[in-house]
């Protein structure tokens, strides 16, 4: 790296940040909102990642994290301005994750009721990486009803939608590997 290259831009000391596009904005603008918590989604599985977990999973998740970055970049678009090739999302990026979570619930046992969170580290981080990526869906949507002009939108939804159920379904795979117990919720009635 250049040692005259420097993390800080100062471009940002009052509140605002730039779209690529270079569109100026608040730093709480809901499209920096949408892609911030993508950023987010990401370092937790990266923490999902650096588990104990077998090789073809972390392969796996390396892959869903190029994807979120992929998401991120059209988020991030000024979908005004003309702009450079971003990288795209694909269906059959979604059909990656059904194909693993298909394959991941063939060996798990039928599930008859909400799950407890917990039981092992792993497990836990699948939990909380589900939890901010419903929550990064839920921003996406209001972004993209706000400002359907977004670029590819309705997949990025899409793709975060299966990523949610890919990561609970692989917080089931490793309450099994690590043959940790799966607590099911009673509901006190």
């Amino acid at each position: 790296m250049n040692s005259d290259w420097k993390i800080y831009t100062k471009t940002g000391d009052k509140g605002e940040t730039s779209l690529i596009g270079g569109t100026r904005v608040p730093k709480y603008h809901e499209r920096i909102e949408a892609y911030g918590t993508l950023d987010e989604l990401n370092s937790f599985i990266g923490l999902i990642r650096d588990q104990e977990i077998d090789q073809p999973t972390r392969e796996l998740l390396i892959e869903i994290q190029d994807r979120i970055f992929t998401a991120e970049s059209l988020l991030a678009a000024d979908p005004a301005k003309e702009l450079k090739t971003l990288p795209l999302l694909f269906e059959s990026d979604i059909q990656l994750l059904e194909d693993a979570i298909d394959e991941m619930n063939k060996h798990l046992p039928e599930i008859t009721s909400f799950i407890l969170p917990g039981g092992h580290q792993a497990v836990s981080f699948c939990h909380v990486a589900r939890c901010v990526c419903r929550r990064a869906e839920r921003i996406t949507i209001k972004l993209v009803e706000n400002q359907p002009e977004t670029l590819m939108g309705d997949i990025v939804i899409k793709y975060l939608n299966r990523l949610s159920d890919y990561l609970f379904v692989l917080g089931r795979k490793f309450t099994k590997d690590f043959n940790v117990v799966e607590t099911p919720w009673k509901a006190r009635l």
